[in-house]
């Protein structure tokens, strides 16, 4: 993944904010140091990240991060949003679940969500996890979720490109098959261009076969906590 010099000056600028509010916070608890941090640099990071790490080639981390809110709205969604991450580690313990901002990172790797080889057709054991998930979506309604599908460097860019796509176009269509609104669903796809892992080797290259999913609040959500509901 490419930085460009806005990204970077942004988590220079961030990172001071950050660290001057949380001398105030430092013992205060999560959904506090969210009131106190993400009023002071919730404009900054979710205005600059939000308009680089979010476009063109989009990434679960870059969609959670652009929709920092801040101030007590943010500590709202914030509270939500730590009840809804508890229930997802439970619900599914293989799953890396990451509170990023007013959001949540999930990444599934092919041990958890796999597809029969050079296929987009689930598996059952994929669709068994995705079973579990969908419960805790259905339960937490007022969000929406971007789903992302990630390839291996095995192929051709297009070819890995185009594979991507479709299977987080299945994932969506599972989903949404499970009583999930598809008003909610998103899916894109990365291809092989954001690897977590080397694809020198059989394990890193199992590492970047991998779906990922941000979880936002939505308007409705949003709407609510500003009115401190």
């Amino acid at each position: 993944m490419k930085f460009s010099k806005t990204y970077i000056g942004a988590l220079f600028l961030s990172s001071a904010l950050l660290l001057t509010s949380c001398e105030a916070v430092q013992n205060s608890n999560h959904q506090q140091r969210g009131t106190a941090v993400g009023a002071a640099s919730g404009a900054v990071i979710g205005g600059i990240l939000g308009n680089n790490v979010g476009s063109g080639k989009n990434s679960a981390l870059g969609a959670v991060l652009g929709g920092i809110i801040g101030g007590v709205a943010g500590n709202v969604i914030g509270n939500k949003m730590d009840k809804q991450a508890k229930e997802i580690k439970e619900t599914l313990p293989g799953a890396q679940v990451e509170r990023v901002g007013d959001g949540i990172k999930i990444t599934l790797n092919e041990s958890i969500v796999n597809f029969d080889f050079n296929s987009t057709a689930l598996s059952s054991t994929a669709k068994t996890n995705l079973d579990k998930l969908a419960q805790v979506l259905i339960n937490n309604p007022d969000t929406n979720i971007n789903i992302y599908g990630h390839t291996d460097d095995k192929g051709t860019d297009a070819y890995n490109q185009k594979l991507s796509e479709n299977r987080a176009n299945s994932v969506k269509a599972y989903l949404a098959s499970k009583g999930i609104a598809s008003s909610r669903l998103f899916a894109l796809g990365e291809g092989e261009s954001m690897p977590v892992a080397s694809n020198e080797t059989d394990e890193g290259r199992a590492k970047n076969r991998r779906v990922e999913f941000a979880i936002t609040a939505n308007e409705k959500m949003i709407n609510e906590a500003k009115q401190g509901q």
